[in-house]
């Protein structure tokens, strides 16, 4: 009689692993999702949208808490994952962002480097550990470097841009998200990081966002900093100027929401679908830029062969 009660618990224990891999609730209009902090205001923006037009959808962020994608339904990235990862899910490549140098406002830092701003050299002999670079002692300006603890989205862009990894940048590793960066800075006035336009500006105004300088940087890639590059006063003018050139020096990598293969969640197809139709309205206002178009509907074509299976 016991082994078969231990046989009956075990397979219920099994079956209900199975049931929850990869939602947290069983109600079929639910969606949990997780990931990239600094895009959740642009996600709950679509998810108040999305259940206006759809009341029975139960759509909701979680802050991630634990290390299992399979816990969640859609997973908001800041990099490309590793292909084998890349293999076991659809992806939807709903926008761009890029990565500024920041400084306290009140910094020498920023006195300096907002009037001669910063080329590729600067930034590697400011934040990156580069034997090379620091040979040269002509950096005098007193500055503090904040930059994330944990592996994430931003730290590993602005790293592989410039050809590092995450580990290799200087600075005080802060934990929490990209939004302790900016909080760490401003309670520092030697404080300087690197961030998106959406936490650097003022979503707003449009201006910096108060306490902050935006560093200029080298965006044609000719050793110098014109008048032109100067002039960050402006984020819808900055994006416009990201979007249409081919700037230097400034990282650039896509936001994605990703869904597993083996997911039946029908509601979560149906957000994505709807994201990539209707997303494209809101990227710049939250200091976005636009994403591929060809490669946007390749993958929204592959969603839909996706979404109509079971």
């Amino acid at each position: 009689m016991k082994s078969i009660k231990t046989l009956l618990v075990a397979t219920g224990l099994a079956f209900s692993i199975g049931h929850n891999s990869f939602s947290q609730t069983t109600n079929q209009n639910e969606v949990v999702i997780t990931g990239v902090r600094f895009a959740y205001p642009l996600l709950e923006k679509w998810i108040a949208e999305y259940k206006a037009a759809n009341p029975q959808a139960l759509i909701r962020i979680e802050t991630r808490t634990v290390t299992d994608p399979q816990k969640y339904d859609l997973l908001i990235e800041a990099y490309e994952q590793e292909k084998e990862v890349r293999e076991t899910r659809e992806y939807i490549s709903i926008a761009r962002y890029a990565l500024l140098p920041i400084a306290n406002a009140k910094s020498a830092f920023a006195k300096e480097y907002a009037e001669k701003g910063l080329v590729e050299k600067n930034y590697k002999q400011i934040f990156f550990h580069d034997i090379y670079a620091e040979k040269d002692k002509s950096l005098t300006t007193p500055y503090t470097i904040y930059t994330r603890l944990q592996k994430a989205g931003a730290p590993v862009t602005f790293a592989k841009y410039f050809g590092y990894e995450q580990k290799d940048i200087k600075g005080k590793a802060i934990a929490g998200a990209d939004e302790h960066l900016i909080k760490a800075l401003l309670k520092d006035e030697t404080g300087i990081t690197y961030t998106i336009p959406g936490l650097a500006f003022n979503l707003q105004t449009r201006k910096p966002a108060e306490g902050i300088a935006v560093i200029p940087v080298d965006l044609d890639g000719n050793g110098r900093v014109s008048r032109e590059e100067k002039s960050l006063e402006d984020l819808d003018k900055l994006i416009a100027g990201l979007e249409n050139e081919k700037v230097k020096n400034v990282p650039v990598e896509y936001i994605h929401l990703s869904i597993d293969k083996h997911n039946s969640n029908q509601e979560a197809k149906k957000f994505l679908l709807w994201v990539a139709a209707n997303s494209g309205k809101d990227l710049h206002q939250f200091g976005y830029l636009n994403p591929d178009a060809k490669r946007l509907q390749d993958e929204t074509e592959k969603l839909e062969r996706f979404a109509a299976t079971k």
